[in-house]
């Protein structure tokens, strides 16, 4: 993985790092399944601060552009699109809890007691 960080550019450099890896997640030069560097050897590489690193990758993770698996390290996440059904289904339960008065959080939160 070839990261290129410019601390005099315009952008912050947490997110040049995010950027690029979104779009290398994106076109497939890091595909599902890469491992990534950890937050403080890929800072050590480019000479940034940890804690810039550890922001960028928060973001992609919150993108669902990575996933961290705890000790194991932080991965490419892939990108299987929901089939059909999966998509009718959320989108029934959608309905179903706005009509049932639910908030999202409260939907979600449901969704979660019952993701085993």
């Amino acid at each position: 993985m070839r990261l290129d960080v410019d601390p005099a550019g315009s952008e912050a450099p947490f997110e040049q790092v995010r950027r690029q890896i979104a779009e290398g997640a994106a076109d497939g030069s890091l595909p599902a399944g890469h491992r990534l560097p950890t937050v403080r050897a890929l800072a050590t590489e480019l000479g940034l601060a940890a804690n810039t690193v550890a922001k960028a990758y928060r973001a992609l993770e919150s993108d669902g552009v990575i996933e961290t698996r705890g000790r194991h390290g932080t991965f490419v996440a892939s990108r299987h699109a929901p089939d059909a059904a999966t998509t009718d289904a959320a989108r029934t339960y959608a309905l179903l809890a706005r009509r049932d008065g639910l908030s999202k959080d409260e939907a979600l939160r449901l969704v979660d007691q019952h993701w085993t």
